[in-house]
């Protein structure tokens, strides 16, 4: 931040030699209408970020993605260089004072600087655009110190005895209140500071030095002293019911009891904790599972959105600053003073004066104006927020007139809360739709044709993406799977997230001969079945026969078989785009040698379509372990994955086969979720949510995790003598 508004001093003067080589007319008008366009930008980019800043959030494409990327390094670029602008033409203009007839009201324009400092706070609706913008908090801190220094500056410069000169004093200490609170915010949600708000107080425990003084007086005197556990505190059940509550709600049951639930946890259970890989204790754990091994599919999915828009909100927006006393406070300072500011200067200014000129006086008034508006909207979207909806819900039997008021308001909302979505990626689609492009031709004769060629295959991929809807039939077999699960004993669930694969084909008495493919490493196995799978999708597809209508006739296990087709194509998406996602491997460098042999093999045999394509693959004869031909050369596990191909098509019960491919495909969807770290999918959160974070946490609740303390203590010691 210093050295922007330092660089943009230097871009004044870079500027000004660079702009003498334009006739003195276009120098004339640049002067004159470029402060004053880098305002009005400046407040067009904080209206568009407070309507997409958070929409992002259920929004998984990248085009307001890169839209929002766009604005916010835009939106602090632009507010610097105008001050800089400002802090140079007042000082010349206290020089030489007819500097004023060329750049315009300089006395007016001073006022703006507020505003622009106002714009740096940002908007409610976005202060992070990604997680490494709160790291970045020191650097915000000493902007806002700098340039609150810049604002001052050029009100002392521009001060005179007038109205407008006051005027400027409140609507500094409005922007002074919103830099200081995105800093706030950012160091509230840095890493190290998020972590540290997380954890308990010191607890020393109780006093053993004092419990052995009293156990060995006892002993002495004669007694028979034994140490004894007191259970102490409610049960899960109780615990729950006390969350959940018995007050009417100022919105429906269901939705009131979800938002309560899913604070219990984030809150005071502390599930907010994984984010940062701390530790839970066993209360959560049973709590939890007692919770949501009672619960549907449906609501636990929902309580597992709203945690995760506790998360967004906590990481990348004003929320755990707005949504406090202190914060409300605040905000009606701000509101109030600029609605003041504004009265006052309608009243005081006349259009039609010449001691200002027209055109500033009308920029004055859409800063104003859209200051108002900005915090007008900020207001609603608090109104319509989880967090209020939450405190609603919380305070309608205290208030018994607040419920017939905000009952009608709430029940037209029922915004998204992710984008619901997943991301599809075919390997074999990949390598049947890449062709040769002249680009890659003319990069090969280019020194840096590898990097060339490596942005060209990004690009190709980004292209052969699909989106998928996560539907709730998928939704209820993944939460079936864990749900059967978490009914195992603690031993075995604190093994089962180390398992991808192997728990599934013990349980469908497969296990030895489907052993070498998970026994491999992550990425080779989620290679080797996503292949395998695709494989058997399109030959069970084509196989199929049609009714008398002319639709085509489906299986009793056609269920098993999609959701298997589509958490196939989801992991190896996350394998490619998201890597930092799963375990550290070579996973890109098998995807790539698997293409490469899967090229060579398609242009070797030229195929009409892709299931002659398929059946090709088919036919390989693979009797001998395609390992043993390549040796460590190629990382290729094309022929392995037919190998297992033709291993499941040889399956008598085909519907068993695709219940089996499904449950394998859950936990390693489960596998790769509990080995990403928490930061990871916080990372997420702002490009519409990952299926593969609500899993996450879904494992998290049903106890399916590393992130318990299983063995600590239910209760506390107590002396018993007889």
């Amino acid at each position: 931040m210093v050295f922007s508004i330092f660089s943009s001093l230097i871009l004044v003067d870079q500027k000004r030699r660079l702009v003498e080589v334009f006739p003195d007319t276009v120098r004339i008008q640049w002067n004159k209408w470029e402060l004053r366009g880098l305002v009005v930008i400046s407040l067009a980019l904080q209206i568009s970020l407070i309507f997409s800043g958070n929409r992002r959030k259920y929004i998984a494409k990248r085009r307001i993605r890169i839209f929002i990327w766009c604005a916010y390094l835009l939106a602090d670029w632009i507010a610097t260089v105008a001050l800089g602008l400002l802090v140079d033409r007042l000082a010349n203009f206290v020089n030489s004072g007819n500097v004023n007839k060329v750049y315009g009201d300089l006395r007016l324009m001073a006022f703006w600087a507020p505003f622009l400092l106002l714009h740096l706070g940002g908007p409610d609706t976005i202060t992070a655009y990604a997680l490494a913008d709160n790291e970045l908090w020191l650097r915000h801190l000493l902007g806002l110190v700098v340039q609150t220094a810049a604002a001052v500056y050029i009100t002392l410069l521009a001060w005179e005895d007038t109205l407008l000169s006051l005027l400027a004093v409140p609507m500094l200490l409005c922007g002074i209140i919103k830099y200081g609170e995105r800093t706030w915010v950012l160091m509230s949600a840095n890493r190290e500071q998020f972590r540290d708000s997380v954890l308990t107080d010191r607890d020393p425990g109780p006093s053993y030095a004092k419990f052995m003084e009293e156990f060995c007086l006892k002993e002495a005197e004669g007694y028979h002293v034994t140490a004894g556990q007191v259970e102490e505190g409610n049960s899960p059940g109780e615990d729950v019911e006390n969350a959940i509550g018995t007050n009417p709600l100022s919105i429906s049951n269901r939705d009131g009891t979800i938002l309560r639930m899913a604070d219990y946890f984030f809150e005071n259970l502390k599930f907010k904790r994984l984010f940062v890989d701390l530790i839970l204790g066993f209360h959560p754990r049973d709590v939890s599972q007692s919770f949501f091994g009672k619960q549907d599919y449906e609501t636990a999915f929902e309580v597992i959105e709203v945690e995760l828009g506790f998360a967004y909100d906590v990481f990348y927006t004003k929320a755990i600053i707005i949504h406090t006393p202190f914060g409300l406070f605040l905000r009606l300072i701000t509101s109030f003073i600029t609605l003041s500011v504004l009265l006052i200067f309608v009243a005081s200014i006349d259009l039609r004066s010449d001691n200002h000129l027209f055109i500033d006086v009308m920029i004055t008034y859409i800063l104003l104006i859209g200051a108002i508006l900005l915090e007008a909207y900020a207001a609603i979207s608090l109104v319509f927020s989880d967090w209020a909806n939450l405190w609603f819900s919380q305070h309608a039997s205290k208030i018994p007139l607040l419920s017939h008021l905000v009952s009608p308001i709430q029940s037209t909302q029922k915004g998204k809360r992710w984008s619901n979505s997943m991301y599809q990626y075919s390997l074999l689609d990949f390598c049947l739709n890449k062709k040769s492009s002249v680009f890659q031709e003319i990069a090969r004769f280019i020194p840096i044709h590898k990097r060339l060629e490596n942005l060209w295959e990004k690009w190709e991929s980004f292209r052969q993406l699909k989106h998928l809807d996560v539907s709730p039939e998928l939704k209820s077999f993944i939460f079936d799977h864990f749900k059967e699960k978490s009914s195992d004993t603690e031993l075995e669930l604190k093994n089962l997230f180390t398992c991808r694969g192997a728990v599934s084909l013990q349980a469908h008495k497969t296990y030895g001969t489907f052993k070498w493919t998970v026994d491999v490493e992550f990425d080779h196995s989620i290679l080797i079945w996503h292949i395998a799978t695709d494989l058997c999708y399109n030959m069970d597809k084509s196989k199929r026969g049609k009714d008398s209508n002319g639709k085509e006739i489906k299986p009793e296990w056609d269920d098993h078989m999609t959701y298997s087709k589509q958490l196939a194509e989801y992991i190896l998406y996350i394998l490619v785009m998201c890597p930092f996602m799963l375990p550290v491997g070579i996973g890109m460098i098998r995807f790539r040698d698997t293409c490469a042999e899967a090229l060579v093999f398609f242009e070797e045999r030229s195929s009409e379509s892709k299931l002659e394509a398929y059946e090709m693959l088919g036919h390989v004869s693979t009797k001998v372990f395609p390992a043993t031909v390549k040796g460590d050369r190629s990382k290729s596990v094309l022929f392995e994955a037919c190998k297992l191909a033709d291993s499941l098509n040889k399956m008598s019960d085909t519907g068993k086969m695709w219940k089996m491919v499904g449950d394998v495909w859950v936990e390693i969807l489960g596998y790769a979720a509990s080995q990403c770290r928490g930061f990871d999918h916080a990372q997420q959160l702002e490009k519409g949510g990952e299926l593969l974070t609500h899993v996450w946490l879904l494992m998290a609740h049903l106890g399916i995790t590393e992130h318990f303390k299983i063995k600590e203590g239910h209760g506390r010691v107590k002396l018993a003598v007889t």
